[in-house]
Order: structure tokens, then C-alpha cells, then sequence
């Protein structure tokens, strides 16, 4: 009988009470890992641009190692990677976004701390055992000769899925005969832009009235009522790797009006009655939100177009790739290691 694949996840994000939205993508992973036999262990920490706290957390992923095997360590975000060295397991980096594209900070700069973490997840991608990024366009962003698989987050399309309009809003509290327009990002991150999407409802609102609908914060099983809910996403971030909120949108048939960004072009691509804006005015956002707002439809084909990322075949990449970092790297002895997720 064939020993179950023992990881451990190390991520400086996790969803908590207080944010519960934050990064579920990681549970999300952990937890289908789990369910196709894998034994996940997850150690987190919080760096917060701190190097006491990296420190502090090295000392004590040092310690848990001490304690405990595994076949190898799975680090979410390329800074988290760095806590694995010197290297006592086969390690394989997941890059997700701000790790190799940079942190955007306030006025839509790029921040000193961003690229400081940049150049660490490009130094921990040439010696990572595997590396996988979220979309194709991240993998410019690596060191040169460094070859990545690209397995964006997946989808639970048991959670996202079609639910009827005023089911939703009466589930939510939400008017029955108004336009509603989706915001999923936090107002408060910079490189969400929701200054952008706020004045392209202003100019909307001249011709179209329509009502912009903020759902950060929402417990995450109440988004696909938020998705069902309203009649569009609009999306206006200015770096990406692969939004899962766009994602989950077309899941849930929501149409997208969004920016060129991430790889939201390939996710819209063929999907009826969505928009990709030629370019980021308020103008041109406005005019295609009251296009989508006037045909009054869902999505056509949006489900579809994301079946591909159901989290379970997107699981199976990931744990083909774990066999195949164990075999070709130095597996630790196998011994019983505490899986309860956090």
C-alpha cells in the first residue's frame, strides 16, 4: 500500500476571522490537497515587510522540521520560499503575483519593499526543486532558464455556481429592482484601483442608473451571492497574476467588464457578453458597463470557459508534480505528521 505524500505548506497568508476573504485560494488548495489523500501540514506566519518576524519564523519552521517529517515543503508566494533554506527537503514555490511582478503602494507606485521581494522570489526560483506560477505571462518574470508550471488557483464550482438573481439579493438584503455593479477587491489597496471603478460609475450613472455594490469583507461562502446578485463585475486592477475573482464570477455566469490585466484577456476570450476595455478611462469602463448593463444577460458560456480550473483536476497537476520533485530530490524518512489544518 502506497504511503500517502506528507507537505508542508509554508505561507505568510492565511484566511482569518477578521479576513476571511484574504487569500482563501490557499485553504482552498490545502483543503482539495487533502481530500485526494495528501497529508497537509501548514505553517503560518506573518512577515509584514519585517525581518525579525522572517527570522523568527525560520527559527521556528527550523523547529517543526526538527520534530516532524515530510516528503517535502510547498511554499505559497516566493518569499515565503526562502524560509526552506538551507534546504533539508525537496521544495516547490507557488508565485501568485506581487512576488514576482512587484507591490504596488500608494499613487500606483511600485514600493522598495516590493522589489526587494522581488529579487528574493527570483533567488528562491533558482534553486526551488519545481516552480509553479499562476499564468503564462508571470513566467517572464523569472530568472532566465528557470522552467515553471503554470496551474492557476482552481475553482469550487459546488460553492461558485448559478443561483437565481432575486434569490440572491433577498439572501443578501438587496434591492429587487435596481441595477447592481460588483466590486470584489478592498477599497483600500492600491493597485485595486477603486478610485478607478468609483468614476466610471459616476460617469455611468449620467446616462444609466446603477448602483455599485462593495463586497470585501463578506464571509467567503456569501460571494456566490454577491456574484449572483449583481448584473456585472467591474474589475480595474492594475497588476495581476490570475484574479480569482474574475474567475469565480464567470463561474457563477456574472458578466465581467474589466482592464487589460493578469490573464483576464485569455479568461474573457469568447465569453459572451463580457468586456475587455480598450483601454482604462472612466469613459471607456462607463460605456462598457451600460452596454452590459442594457443587454441585461448573463454571461454566455462563462461557466463553461472556467471548467478547466476545477480545483479538483488542478489538485492532480499539483500532486503529479510533488511525486515528481520526490522522486528526482532527497525525501525525508516517512513518519506520522500532524495534518490538521489550521
Amino acid at each position: 500500500m502506497t504511503e500517502p505524500i506528507r507537505v508542508l505548506m509554508v505561507t505568510s497568508h492565511w484566511p482569518t476571522p477578521g479576513q476571511p476573504r484574504t487569500t482563501y485560494f490557499i485553504k482552498r488548495q490545502a483543503d482539495f490537497l487533502q481530500a485526494a489523500g495528501v497529508l497537509v501540514d501548514v505553517f503560518y506566519f506573518r512577515g509584514r515587510r519585517n525581518p525579525w518576524n522572517y527570522l523568527s519564523a525560520w527559527w521556528r519552521l527550523r523547529r517543526r522540521l526538527a520534530r516532524n517529517y515530510y516528503d517535502l515543503l510547498h511554499a505559497q508566494f516566493g518569499h515565503s520560499g526562502m524560509l526552506a533554506f538551507p534546504k533539508r527537503l525537496p521544495l516547490v514555490v507557488t508565485y501568485r503575483g506581487s512576488d514576482l511582478l512587484g507591490e504596488v503602494g500608494r499613487g500606483g507606485r511600485y514600493t522598495r519593499v516590493g522589489h526587494l521581494l522581488q529579487r528574493v522570489s527570483r533567488a528562491v526560483a533558482r534553486r526551488a526543486d519545481a516552480v509553479i506560477v499562476v499564468s503564462e505571462h508571470m513566467k517572464a518574470e523569472l530568472p532566465p532558464g528557470v522552467p515553471a508550471h503554470v496551474i492557476p488557483s482552481g475553482l469550487d464550482f459546488d460553492l461558485f455556481r448559478p443561483i437565481p438573481r432575486d434569490e440572491a439579493r433577498r439572501h443578501l438584503g438587496l434591492p429587487l429592482d435596481r441595477r447592481l455593479v460588483l466590486f470584489a477587491g478592498s477599497p483600500e489597496w492600491p493597485r485595486k484601483r477603486y478610485a478607478l471603478a468609483r468614476a466610471a460609475m459616476d460617469q455611468l450613472g449620467r446616462t444609466l442608473p446603477a448602483e455599485l455594490v462593495i463586497a470585501w469583507g463578506a464571509p467567503h461562502d456569501d460571494i456566490p451571492y454577491y456574484m449572483n446578485a449583481c448584473d456585472a463585475l467591474v474589475f480595474t486592477s492594475m497588476q495581476e497574476g490570475s484574479p480569482n475573482v474574475v474567475k469565480e464570477a464567470l463561474a457563477c455566469d456574472l458578466p465581467v467588464v474589466s482592464v487589460v490585466v493578469g490573464d483576464v484577456p485569455t479568461r474573457l476570450a469568447g465569453v459572451a457578453g463580457c468586456e475587455l476595455c480598450a483601454d482604462e478611462r472612466p469613459e471607456t469602463i462607463a460605456a462598457a458597463l451600460e452596454r452590459v448593463l442594457r443587454r441585461g444577460d448573463r454571461a454566455e458560456g462563462g461557466r463553461d470557459a472556467v471548467r478547466e480550473l476545477d480545483e479538483r483536476l488542478l489538485t492532480q497537476r499539483v500532486i503529479d508534480i510533488y511525486r515528481s520533485v520526490m522522486r528526482h530530490g532527497a525525501s525525508a524518512p516517512v513518519v506520522e505528521a500532524p495534518h490538521a489544518l489550521p
